[in-house]
């Protein structure tokens, strides 16, 4: 049974003969009509919106969206299958490849403290790690890493847990090093020459923590830590290593494999996604990333304008700048955001140009292209709703 359109809101207390008084009346006027004095409800757009992604085959949803002063959160569905237990507020999921942005950030800002280029090839921190096949680590700049137009193969197919029921149970609790990964990956040869072409490929970002190690003498998860997580104050957003499992409150998440039978995936080492989508967080933290941002406060101007000037990106349909990518607004202008997504949990989140307005939505369960549609709907409307409302009202 699902559970939708739980909201945060003050208590409702409905007792005695005042409740059945209550309720009389709203029976009352709804035989009758609304009288003069009577004015309609309004409906929630954020709650329709994130009740119109649940209506796809979501198993849950949050939604949170913030601009200056002001939060709004709502929910529909259940945090786990056979239960009535609604979604938590400020639940922990992971966000997959919305990590992807936090690792593009360290690397900006080890180029603005001018500790390397992004014009610096694989080959120059990572010697002989990009080789075979004919992928060759000389010719890939660290860009072209974070732009996603190296054409180095993706590794994912090559990871069993991703790939089936059976494999999920039989290596949920496998640790990779990133050093595996990038082998397995190079058992194939590149998709195009670098800088020749676009494709999304989780071994770029794979390959960009490790040179985050070798710059900085510290691990990726380190870096990510003292450099974003805590100056932010981001307190449910952590880099779990290699460690499966989803501490505080959080839904389920599930996949079917592409089969007709769901599994309960929440469990998972994520170490096969180093630097590339391993994150915890919360629709809360994430809005609080992206304003910080593109706001001003993790970047130099420079730094932030590389991370920000886009590239045509066919396979994801939009533009792909260093880590993030830039959608249009059906109401004028564009944002930035990234979709995430590993296993059975599926994030989409956007900010303005200015990092004033955000929204993030996230859902468990394998969705489609129709989820996915209603997600990206769901952030365009509320950024486009929350420009034209003055500071402090919603």
């Amino acid at each position: 049974m699902h559970v939708s359109g739980t909201r945060r809101r003050g208590p409702l207390v409905l007792a005695g003969l005042a409740g059945l008084a209550s309720l009389a009346a709203v029976l009352l006027t709804a035989s009758i009509g609304p009288t003069a004095s009577a004015k309609p409800q309004r409906a929630d757009p954020l709650q329709q919106r994130v009740d119109a992604v649940h209506g796809t085959g979501a198993t849950g949803v949050f939604a949170e969206v913030a601009s200056p002063h002001t939060r709004d959160s709502a929910r529909a569905g259940t945090a786990e299958r056979g239960t009535r237990r609604p979604m938590p507020h400020n639940g922990r999921f992971r966000i997959g490849s919305a990590t992807k942005t936090f690792t593009a950030t360290v690397v900006l800002q080890l180029v603005g403290e001018g500790r390397m280029s992004l014009e610096d090839t694989v080959e120059r921190w990572l010697p002989g790690v990009v080789r075979g096949k004919g992928n060759d680590g000389g010719r890939i700049t660290v860009r072209q890493l974070l732009q996603h137009t190296s054409g180095i193969p993706d590794v994912k197919p090559e990871i069993p847990a991703m790939n089936s029921a059976d494999d999920y149970r039989a290596e949920r609790f496998r640790t990779y090093a990133p050093e595996e990964l990038v082998a397995l990956a190079m058992r194939h040869p590149p998709n195009f020459p670098p800088g020749a072409d676009w494709s999304y490929s989780n071994t770029n970002y794979i390959l960009a923590a490790m040179i985050i190690h070798k710059v900085t003498g510290r691990s990726w998860a380190q870096e990510v830590n003292d450099r974003i997580i805590r100056p932010l104050g981001l307190g449910e957003t952590s880099t779990p290593g290699t460690f499966p499992f989803i501490l505080g409150p959080h839904a389920h998440g599930y996949t079917a494999f592409a089969t007709d039978t769901s599994v309960d995936v929440t469990t998972l080492n994520p170490s096969m996604a180093v630097g590339s989508g391993s994150m915890i967080s919360t629709a809360q933290d994430l809005n609080r990333f992206y304003a910080a941002l593109l706001g001003g406060r993790l970047l130099a101007p420079a730094q932030l304008d590389e991370m920000t000037t886009t590239t045509p990106a066919p396979e994801l349909g939009v533009r792909y700048g260093l880590g993030l990518g830039e959608i249009p607004l059906s109401c004028g202008g564009g944002y930035f955001g990234h979709p995430g997504e590993l296993l059975g949990y599926h994030t989409w989140g956007g900010v303005t140009r200015d990092g004033t307005r955000t929204a993030v939505v996230y859902v468990t369960g394998d969705g489609d292209k129709d989820t996915q549609h209603a997600m990206s709907t769901l952030v365009d409307q509320e950024l486009c709703r929350n420009r034209w409302l003055p500071s402090g009202h919603r």
